[in-house]
């Protein structure tokens, strides 16, 4: 018999007093985590935040907001439990689907919301349970720095920071009207998390080679900021776009150049460099979910939209690409055109993939998504087939897993259909079916923080 859960308040409050919250196992650190949360046993309660987009127009497009609801790990194990988020949920201010992030211990919510006339709005909540998150402390706007849809994450130094960034792109000419470049103007603020403050903000052009410049490529897209192990660099995603220099119109079918990232130092956020790799090829910006992770002293990035299927590449402490290490998806899982959507570590290097790759069927919003589970030590990964999948299942909107010790949380549902919390045991590859989660018309889950 399914237990449905409607109003965590009193439900939340009982928790609470019983002390289950007291102390609780890390979400999305750096991979840094103590002993005891490493057995992921779930001996110790944490909060489980589902994350639902609603449709706007179209099934799939999550353009009608986001809502939220939490329950706790034990709940969210369990396969008799049911929760509807789109009628009882938390509705997170943005105009569009939201970017959240979650405290490494689970119990704090951050958003800036995208797009509108809360855009750039930065807010945090603290979890309750069920649909209650309580907003606390201040509210401020990084608009004035990136813009109202700016793409932020949270940097894993312990819920203290976040960055959000922008680039803009202008065509230059020779003084006899022929094209030279695109220049790339980045922008990048760091928000203080905990006072709701800014720290820094600076602005930097960045080129690239004289004869990539020439070629009519640039920088079109930046995100994923992530530090590396040292602090004192701060790594971002980019994407090269090309025009054709003798008309400076946009060209899609091109040569792709090696994988790229944006080099800072940190905290003063001054002397951009670019590295790039010659293992991987294509955009390290990701989309809507973290694409690079810290682990075992080396930060660990994915790639899109290679042409040999994405890679997971290394960043050492050299702060360069280690071009020796070669994890290539379609290899591992003997597909082809692998896209990486989403990923995340658990402490031991494992880590889950959602990814799509050529052939996946078209569903009603776009092409089926799986699940991997993948090794960053043996650089193997196979897919998990214990998880459900059909033509529907629709992971290119997908933002969040939850790491508790070596578990890691995810969410499965075909656009407009119910489905499930599902839990991975990284060690073993074991996979549980939780609680589940009801779904409505056009609409769909896109993880848990």
């Amino acid at each position: 018999m399914k237990r449905t859960f409607l109003n965590f308040k009193t439900f939340a409050a009982t928790l609470l007093n019983i002390g289950l919250l007291a102390s609780c196992s890390s979400d999305d650190s750096s991979l840094e985590t103590d002993t005891e949360s490493e057995t992921g046993t779930g001996e110790e309660s944490r909060w489980i935040t589902v994350a639902a987009a609603r449709m706007g127009e179209d099934p799939g497009d999550g353009n009608g907001g986001t809502l939220i609801y939490s329950i706790n790990s034990e709940d969210a194990k369990d396969p008799t439990v049911s929760i509807e988020p789109f009628d009882n949920g938390f509705i997170v201010p943005s105009n569009r689907t939201a970017r959240l992030q979650s405290s490494e211990d689970g119990n704090t919510i951050f958003n800036i919301s995208y797009g509108g006339d809360t855009g750039g709005n930065y807010t945090k909540y603290t979890v309750e349970g069920g649909q209650t998150f309580t907003q606390t402390g201040t509210e401020i706007s990084i608009a004035p720095y990136v813009g109202t849809a700016p793409r932020w994450i949270k940097l894993f130094d312990g819920d203290q920071t976040g960055a959000a960034v922008y680039v803009s792109n202008e065509h230059e000419t020779d003084d006899d009207g022929n094209y030279s470049r695109t220049n790339a103007t980045i922008g990048v603020v760091t928000l203080d998390l905990v006072n709701s403050q800014i720290k820094n903000f600076q602005e930097h052009d960045v080129p690239l080679s004289a004869e990539e410049e020439a070629n009519g490529y640039y920088i079109s897209r930046i995100d994923m900021p992530v530090l590396n192990e040292a602090g004192d660099k701060l790594y971002i995603g980019a994407r090269l776009s090309k025009v054709d220099p003798a008309t400076t119109e946009s060209e899609s079918d091109y040569e792709i150049l090696g994988s790229k990232t944006i080099v800072l130092d940190y905290p003063s956020l001054l002397n951009p460099t670019v590295i790039t790799s010659t293992v991987g090829h294509g955009n390290t910006n990701g989309y809507r979910s973290i694409n690079a992770f810290l682990y075992d002293g080396s930060v660990y990035q994915a790639n899109q939209s290679d042409p040999e299927g994405s890679h997971i590449l290394k960043i050492d402490a050299d702060n360069e690409y280690d071009d020796s290490y070669v994890f290539n998806l379609d290899d591992a899982l003997g597909i082809e055109g692998a896209y990486i959507l989403a990923w995340r570590p658990a402490a031991n290097g494992k880590a889950v993939i959602a990814y799509q790759h050529d052939g996946s069927e078209e569903g009603v919003a776009g092409a089926q998504g799986f699940f991997a589970l993948a090794d960053l030590n043996t650089k193997t990964a196979t897919k998990i087939d214990a998880i459900p999948y059909e033509a529907d299942f629709y992971l290119f909107q997908y933002q969040g897993f939850v790491v508790d010790g070596t578990d890691i949380y995810l969410t499965e549902a075909p656009v407009g259909q119910n489905g499930n919390i599902y839990i991975i045991a990284t060690e073993t590859g074991e996979v549980t079916q939780g609680a589940e989660l009801v779904n409505v018309e056009g609409s769909h889950f896109i993880g848990v923080f």
